[in-house]
């Protein structure tokens, strides 16, 4: 006899959480890196900050993917360590709730109403954003570009049981497999780099922008760091708690390589270099972040920071409807004629984004994560995983 799972009550923010204890630094790196995310793509349309430290903003999304690799592949290893199978029907229709709904939602604006839109031509046809495609030979300046991260995880989803499913049974071809994925990396960026030179030297950035920065083979490094970080936890208990003494250590040397990683990319010309090893050491930064982050060494673990757990759990509705909304603040600050470098302006903008992100999460993510929590209920192992 089977029992009903509970539904959420209804009072409760975010039903992913129900009846289990959320990660206090795992909410403030999601916070963290929808912030840094949702800055470096308003200074795009005029809401630049002093310095330009917004150019830097892109690091947030391999944070996310970073995020993806440890919590879903921690889900899908506490199965296998539990039970050596995986339910891929749950899997995939628990994916599918969480992540469609929004979506469809947001990919319907840019389509029906393209007066709403932050640039007039889309960045791909309609076929390619139902089939999670449209991060192939994509160019920036086009409408629902950013989707091109959410191409990627969703091929990362897709991909991810059936390699599991065949790497449980071989450690060493999972440790080999990894090793591949993040040397073939490199090497794969270096030749399509010098596929691509520029007329003026360097690597041309039109072809940056297509065949390295948004494809999903140039960035699987943070997931695949990511889904070795759970193994670990899961399968090497020894190995990670060597490496939940060290978070302390880990926290100042995570920066400093984000800031050489970053310090790469600050040359006139877009150079091999900085193609090759911003990514792969963007996401060596980010993995050992989110160790200081669960470390009980350190304060990230245990102290909520105010407000950063609401943040992290509408940052899929601020993602998605991030450009859309800083389009029309800044449409609204032509027509009234306020400098969107100002103080008030870049306040505004941010909570614009996430005012809108609140209603597109209590309207339509929401309810679908609720449907989920009754006909898709999370299994005993992956319930005592982390979240997502």
């Amino acid at each position: 006899m089977t029992t009903k799972p509970p539904s959420p009550p209804q009072g409760h923010v975010d039903p992913r959480f129900e009846g289990r204890e959320r990660q206090p630094g795992l909410d403030l790196l999601r916070a963290l890196a929808i912030v840094v995310v949702v800055i470096y793509h308003a200074a795009l349309f005029g809401f630049k900050l002093p310095g330009r430290v917004d150019r830097f903003g892109w690091i947030g999304v391999d944070l996310f993917f970073v995020l993806s690799g440890y919590l879903i592949g921690g889900q899908l290893l506490a199965l296998l360590a539990r039970d050596r199978r995986i339910n891929l029907g749950r899997f995939f229709a628990r994916r599918a709730l969480r992540i469609i709904p929004a979506y469809f939602a947001v990919l319907a604006i840019y389509f029906l109403l393209p007066s709403w839109r932050e640039y007039p031509e889309m960045s791909q046809p309609l076929w390619k954003f139902l089939l999670s495609v449209q991060n192939i030979a994509l160019h920036g300046g086009t409408a629902f570009s950013h989707a091109w991260s959410l191409a990627v995880e969703d091929q990362f989803y897709l991909a991810l049981p059936f390699l599991l499913l065949v790497l449980f049974w071989r450690p060493r071809g999972a440790m080999i497999l990894s090793c591949v994925i993040v040397v073939g990396g490199v090497l794969l960026r270096a030749f399509l780099a010098a596929q691509n030179p520029s007329v003026d030297g360097g690597v041309s950035f039109r072809g940056f922008q297509a065949w390295i920065y948004y494809p999903t083979w140039t960035r699987l490094d943070p997931l695949v760091y990511g889904v070795v970080l759970a193994a670990i936890e899961k399968f090497r208990p020894h190995w990670w708690q060597r490496l939940m003494k060290c978070g302390p250590w880990l926290l100042l040397p995570a920066l400093a390589l984000i800031a050489y990683a970053l310090y790469l990319g600050e040359t006139d010309e877009l150079t091999v270099v900085a193609c090759v090893w911003q990514f792969p050491l963007v996401a060596i930064a980010m993995a050992a972040l989110l160790i200081c982050a669960v470390s009980p060494r350190l304060p990230l673990r245990r102290v909520a920071i105010p407000g950063a757990a609401f943040v992290a759990s509408i940052a899929y509705s601020a993602y998605l409807v991030q450009k859309l909304v800083i389009h029309g603040v800044i449409e609204f600050c032509r027509a009234h004629a306020i400098d969107p470098k100002t103080a008030p302006a870049l306040i505004g903008v941010e909570l614009c984004v996430y005012a809108a992100a609140t209603i597109l999460f209590f309207t339509v993510e929401r309810p679908f994560l609720q449907l989920r929590h009754r006909i898709a209920p999370r299994s005993r192992a992956s319930s005592l995983s982390r979240n997502r």
